[in-house]
C-alpha cells in the first residue's frame, strides 16, 4: 500500500462555503478518515495550503483546524512542485484570473462557480485547461445530495414513464440587515462585483436540468430586484443593483418543460429550501435536499373540484417517502474525493470546466430573455 500525498492550493476558503463545506467537510474530513482508498488499497492523502488576501483570517483558520501551511503569496504557492492541484471558492469576478495563472503553472484545477462572469471567460478557462493538459472540475455539488441521488434512482429506473414536467422551487427570506444581519454576504446583491440570482443560480439549475432529465435547449426568464436597498457588513446602506429573484422556463431534449422559481424574497412554505418535482406518466416526485417521496399511477386520487365544502383531502399524506438504502455523504466532499481519484488514479470526472461553462451560458442567455422579453435558444456548447 502506497500514500500518495496530494498538494492542493485552496484559495478563498476563508468566506463561508470554502471554510464550511471544502476545508472542514472536505478535505478535513478526508484526511480524518485517513484519506481517500484506491481499488489497489493505495490512499489519497490530501495536503491544503490555505490562500487569500487576508493574513489574520487565513493565520486564525490554520490555527484553528491544526493546519500549518498558509500564505498570501499565491504566486509562491503555485510555483511549489508538491502542490499539484489549484482550488478557487473566491467570488466569481476574481476567479477567472487566478486559474489562467494556476493553468501557466501546470495546476490541475478544481473550482466553484461560476467559474467566470461571462461566458467567453469561462469558455477560455476550459480551452486553455486542454491545451495545457490539465485536469479539471467544477463543484457540481447538488447531484450528490441524497434527494437528488433519490430522484435519479428514479429516472433510472424509468419509474416516471414519459416525463412531462418540472417544478422547482428556491429560495428564502434573506435578511435586508438592518433589523438582523443578512445570512448572505452584501456582494451578492451588487451587479458591479458579481452578484445576482442569475448569474449565482442558474448555474446549478444548469447541471441538474442537464444530468437529471435532458439538456437546456431554451429559456424565458425574467428577474426582479425585489429589495431594492440593504445594509452590509459595516452597518452601511447600499443600493441593490443586482436581481434578487428570477422566474424562468426551461425547455428540454424531448419537450420536457421545466417552471422554476428563485428568490431571496420569499418565506417558505415548502418542505425543504429547494423542492423538485417531476410529473410523468406512470408517476410523480417530490425531491428535496434529503428526501424524496413518490406517487405512482395506480396510487394517484380522484379529487373533485368543490369550493363548496372543505377540503376533503390531505394530499401530503398520499405520497410514499423513497428510503435512504445507502449512508449518504456529505455532497462537496463526494465530489472531492471523486476528483482526487481523477487525478491520481485518472478516474472518469465529467464535470469539467466546459461543463461549468454551460452553467454560465445559461445565465448569460437568462438574462438576455430578461432584457429582450422573449424566449431564447441555447445552443450546443463546444470547444
Amino acid at each position: 500500500m502506497a500514500t500518495h500525498t496530494v498538494g492542493i492550493v485552496m484559495n478563498g476558503v476563508t468566506g463561508r462555503m470554502g471554510t464550511n463545506q471544502h476545508l472542514i467537510r472536505s478535505i478535513l474530513a478526508i484526511r480524518e478518515q485517513g484519506g481517500v482508498l484506491l481499488p489497489n488499497e493505495d490512499v489519497i492523502m490530501p495536503e491544503p495550503i490555505l490562500v487569500g488576501r487576508n493574513e489574520k483570517k487565513l493565520q486564525a483558520l490554520a490555527e484553528k483546524h491544526g493546519l500549518s501551511r498558509w500564505s498570501t503569496d499565491l504566486d509562491q504557492c503555485l510555483k511549489d512542485p508538491a502542490n499539484t492541484i489549484y482550488f478557487d471558492s473566491q467570488t466569481t469576478r476574481l476567479r477567472a484570473d487566478s486559474i489562467k495563472k494556476a493553468i501557466k503553472y501546470g495546476k490541475h484545477i478544481y473550482c466553484e462557480k461560476p467559474t467566470a462572469t461571462d461566458l467567453h471567460s469561462a469558455l477560455e478557462l476550459a480551452q486553455l485547461a486542454r491545451e495545457a493538459g490539465v485536469k479539471n472540475g467544477v463543484v457540481q455539488d447538488k447531484l450528490f445530495l441524497p434527494g437528488l441521488i433519490k430522484l435519479k434512482r428514479l429516472i433510472d429506473s424509468g419509474f416516471f414513464g414519459h416525463i412531462l414536467s418540472v417544478r422547482m422551487e428556491f429560495g428564502y427570506w434573506v435578511f435586508e440587515g438592518d433589523w438582523q444581519p443578512s445570512q448572505r454576504p452584501s456582494w451578492n446583491y451588487r451587479k458591479e462585483d458579481g452578484g445576482g440570482m442569475i448569474v449565482d443560480m442558474f448555474a446549478h439549475w444548469r447541471y441538474i436540468l442537464d444530468n437529471l432529465f435532458g439538456n437546456v435547449r431554451a429559456v424565458s426568464s425574467l428577474g426582479a430586484t425585489h429589495i431594492p436597498k440593504r445594509v452590509d457588513e459595516q452597518g452601511q446602506s447600499y443600493t441593490c443593483t443586482a436581481d434578487d429573484a428570477a422566474y424562468a422556463t426551461f425547455e428540454l431534449d424531448g419537450g420536457i418543460i421545466v417552471q422554476c422559481n428563485s428568490s431571496w424574497a420569499v418565506r417558505v412554505n415548502r418542505e425543504d429550501l429547494l423542492t423538485i418535482q417531476v410529473d410523468g406518466t406512470e408517476g410523480s416526485a417530490v425531491a428535496g435536499l434529503r428526501d424524496c417521496k413518490t406517487q405512482h399511477r395506480v396510487n394517484t386520487p380522484r379529487p373533485t373540484w368543490n369550493p363548496d365544502i372543505p377540503n376533503p383531502f390531505d394530499f401530503k399524506e398520499q405520497w410514499e417517502y423513497v428510503p435512504d438504502n445507502q449512508v449518504f455523504d456529505n455532497a462537496f466532499k463526494v465530489q472531492w474525493e471523486a476528483f482526487l481519484k481523477h487525478v491520481v488514479n485518472d478516474d472518469p470526472f465529467p464535470w469539467d470546466l466546459l461543463e461549468g461553462a454551460k452553467g454560465t451560458q445559461l445565465s448569460e442567455l437568462a438574462l438576455q430573455s430578461w432584457h429582450e422579453r422573449r424566449w431564447v435558444d441555447v445552443p450546443e456548447l463546444k470547444i
